[in-house]
């Protein structure tokens, strides 16, 4: 076997990685605007909910920075924080929805209120005193 065989085989599989990132990407496309739709299509409820807990999800990622003339780089780091809430409804039923920061920031766990969602998208709580 050649070095020819082994090119020959990295094109196949450079090919294959392709086509399998371009496959996700189009799946995860597919897989949003069906649950857009979905949720579109889905009546906007309104129930008597408590807030049973909080969570954060942060993710970093890095970009390159070019350096000065003695060719020193860094990065720039980015940080995204996305923010969730569970809330429990009257049937015990519990549902966890991705809020802004600032709805996030307004709640507490032990809250109790009104809960407007449609489908799987979150739309407004109102606390009850």
């Amino acid at each position: 076997m050649g070095m020819g065989f082994f090119f020959g085989g990295l094109e196949v599989l450079v090919g294959l990685g392709f086509l399998a990132v371009f496959g996700m990407m189009i799946f995860m496309i597919v897989r949003g605007v069906g649950e857009w739709n979905k949720n579109n299509s889905s009546p906007r409820l309104t129930v008597e909910a408590e807030a049973v807990s909080r969570r954060t999800q942060t993710s970093t990622s890095q970009t390159p920075v070019a350096g000065d003339a003695s060719g020193v780089h860094g990065f720039h780091t980015h940080y995204d924080t996305l923010y969730y809430v569970t809330f429990q409804v009257e049937s015990g039923d519990r549902m966890e929805f991705r809020l802004s920061g600032r709805e996030y920031g307004m709640i507490v766990e032990g809250d109790r209120g009104r809960l407007t969602f449609q489908g799987t998208r979150y739309l407004s709580f109102e606390r009850t005193v």
